[in-house]
């Protein structure tokens, strides 16, 4: 276990508070989280959690942490979620764990988004990491298509693009949602907003990972330490 991503999630848990009902992110750091998250509900904490994948949920009852299904409660207090890059205004990147659809819409619907990454998640500008766009199988070829227009839009050209395989195989990955994984290698996304409304304009692209204005703290885990930063919203 990282101890910088453990002391993130250490920092996150000081955030929780007894009642709550948690957006449970997916990924290794969301994960840790989990896990001490369940050493609290074992001395006796009461929290609910909303999984935002099938690993999560999974993690969750092997920690004893009670969950319940997001259509059955009226308020999501506070999610936790990890993420592949961040950037200084909170602009980032998630789907490397595939599970981009389900924790958009918890984020979106959470009254507090806290991420929590090591320093290596920090970027000056968002890219670096492939971008994942999330699509429905049927007629994927033109959903492709318009997905390099979009990129050629946002001044991204000569993008490559990897239908995403499953580990160890060369079969596609498929979503929980029952999706394809499209991941592009835009190097720099000088214009995020831009290139986020673009893709949500395409009616084969489910979701993609740039998740735009939803973050409300980030908590950078460190060897010794973590560091919390608050947005700032007019």
């Amino acid at each position: 276990m990282s101890i910088a991503k453990k002391n993130a999630a250490i920092a996150a848990l000081e955030m929780v508070e007894d009642g709550m009902v948690l957006g449970l992110g997916s990924g290794s750091t969301a994960e840790i989280f989990v896990e001490l998250l369940g050493e609290q509900v074992r001395q006796g904490m009461k929290v609910t959690g909303v999984p935002t994948s099938a690993q999560t949920a999974k993690c969750a009852k092997e920690h004893n942490v009670p969950l319940v299904d997001p259509d059955k409660v009226d308020r999501i207090h506070l999610t936790i979620d990890g993420a592949d890059e961040i950037d200084e205004n909170f602009q980032m990147i998630k789907g490397g764990g595939a599970c981009l659809l389900r924790e958009k819409i918890i984020a979106d619907i959470s009254e507090h988004v806290v991420i929590i990454v090591d320093a290596s998640k920090m970027v000056e500008a968002l890219g670096g990491f492939p971008l994942p766009v999330e699509v429905e199988p049927f007629a994927m070829g033109l959903t492709v298509e318009r997905i390099y227009d979009a990129l050629a839009q946002a001044g991204i050209k000569n993008v490559e693009t990897v239908l995403r395989p499953i580990k160890r195989g060369k079969k596609p990955l498929v979503t929980d949602g029952g999706n394809y994984i499209i991941d592009c290698a835009c190097k720099k996304i000088s214009d995020p907003m831009l290139l986020s409304g673009l893709l949500n304009s395409i009616p084969g692209v489910m979701e993609h990972g740039l998740f735009i204005n939803l973050a409300d703290t980030i908590i950078i885990g460190e060897k010794d330490h973590a560091k919390v930063m608050e947005i700032v919203r007019e």
